[in-house]
């Protein structure tokens, strides 16, 4: 939700409905996408839309009823959150992406960094990018520089991670089967130094 509209992932379409009256929503407008949404992410006057295996569609929503691509970027995106001029982009077995978007019509590639097991859910929080990386649990990257983005913490959980959610000093996983995993991050950021300092 942004303002007074709702951006909803509806299979492969992005619907944008009008909610200034919640009790009588209007789909206001909606275009195709080139692959089934997974995810959706407003800033300004573009939604930013993880397309799976067709990449980082942005989409133009500054006439809600006429919304168009406005371009494109990348192989894959399972999932997307923007903060500032960055898109930080979850691309599965391509590890996270970081995308210039400071001109959405032409966004490029800042850095990349590889996550063992993958990158299934993002979610980015001060100078953390919080990723939910499969088999390996959860991964937290310093955002700090975006060019230069890097691992300072890692936390295996019982399953499979899915998705994440971060605030104060905890992040929130989505484990499958393991179900909800509430892991101190903070904590996990010292125990990595401790780790990576005993090791070199």
């Amino acid at each position: 939700v942004a303002g007074n509209y709702a951006y909803v992932a509806g299979g492969s379409e992005l619907r944008i409905t009008d909610i200034s009256n919640p009790s009588t929503p209007i789909i206001a407008g909606g275009v195709d996408i080139l692959n089934y949404i997974q995810a959706v992410s407003v800033a300004g006057n573009y939604a930013y839309v993880a397309g799976g295996s067709s990449g980082l569609q942005v989409v133009d929503i500054s006439n809600p009823s006429t919304p168009f691509i406005a371009s494109i970027i990348g192989s894959s995106a399972y999932d997307v959150q923007v903060a500032g001029n960055y898109a930080y982009v979850a691309e599965g077995t391509s590890g996270l992406k970081i995308i210039d978007i400071s001109s959405p019509v032409a966004p490029f590639i800042a850095a990349t960094i590889d996550i063992t097991g993958g990158t299934e859910g993002v979610h980015v929080a001060g100078n953390y990018a919080y990723i939910a990386a499969g088999d390996s649990g959860l991964q937290v990257v310093d955002i700090s520089n975006p060019a230069a983005p890097f691992i300072t913490a890692s936390v295996d959980t019982p399953d499979f991670a899915l998705g994440v959610y971060a605030a104060a000093s905890y992040a929130y996983v989505a484990d499958r089967e393991a179900g909800l995993q509430v892991i101190n991050w903070q904590k996990a950021i010292d125990n990595y130094k401790t780790i990576q300092a005993y090791y070199h």
